[in-house]
């Protein structure tokens, strides 16, 4: 169910056991071959494919387009809220719909600069209501919602920004919306001090604006990710469905 195409009475009529599901992206630089929306066009379609399988199961708010992008700041056509604003605003956005009476919501990420603000405005206001039984608050992010493909012929073996991967997919769904890749030369997605975490601007670790191997991207592989990402993320779906109507139950007996 998407949310845009419902009116409030039919809203009103839902389960609240119903989950919700709130995509989160971003609009920002991904190099010189791949179109600022990116983040968002995978993410929404990688929406689109689960709403078809799962139906009347789950609620999809709509796409929030805006994201935690202060690292890719440096580079123009990079739109971002600072981490603290948009860790309340993804608060914000969720308890709108606590306010609506549901009891699940998930934060569905598609941009590595939202995970730690997601984790962290799910973290918070489950502590806001932490004498309530009755609420599940998660995070998650697609390509991390499952195993990735093991096919040889990829190069890549996690998701970079604006590689192989990412660029895979938009060339399986709009290929002409992606420039020139075969001169583009791999940047290794090398973090100093491994596996401490290092805080990081893009620039500082690509000049370019990518990381990773767009050079080996091919329409097949992009088939291959969205199909292994989608069906990797209806598993996860399937399994807070089952949650919420096992949460259900127990509160009321």
């Amino acid at each position: 169910m998407q949310l845009f195409e419902m009116t409030s009475p039919q809203v009103d009529d839902l389960s609240p056991w119903t989950p919700v599901v709130i995509p989160i992206a971003a609009l920002e630089q991904h190099g010189p071959h791949m179109p600022v929306f990116t983040d968002s066009l995978l993410l929404g379609e990688i929406v689109r494919r689960v709403d078809e399988r799962l139906s009347d199961r789950v609620l999809f708010a709509p796409l929030m387009w805006l994201g935690n992008s202060e690292h890719h700041i440096d580079f123009p056509g990079t739109m971002s809220a600072s981490p603290r604003t948009y860790l309340d605003l993804l608060k914000e956005v969720v308890g709108n719909f606590l306010t609506h009476g549901f009891h699940s919501i998930m934060l569905l990420n598609g941009h590595g600069g939202n995970i730690v603000p997601s984790q962290q405005a799910m973290f918070e206001l489950r502590q806001q209501h932490r004498d309530r039984d009755d609420l599940r608050l998660f995070s998650a992010t697609y390509w991390q919602a499952g195993d990735p493909p093991s096919d040889p012929s990829f190069s890549q073996t996690q998701m970079g920004h604006a590689g192989e991967w990412e660029t895979s997919m938009i060339l399986h769904l709009h290929p002409h919306l992606v420039g020139d890749i075969k001169n583009l030369q791999p940047v290794p997605n090398n973090a100093p001090c491994a596996p401490a975490h290092s805080a990081w601007i893009t620039k500082e670790r690509s000049p370019q604006g990518y990381i990773g191997d767009p050079a080996n991207a091919t329409v097949d592989k992009g088939a291959i990710l969205l199909d292994r990402f989608t069906d990797n993320v209806v598993t996860l779906l399937d399994s807070m469905v089952d949650d919420a109507t096992s949460l259900a139950i127990d509160v009321s007996t």
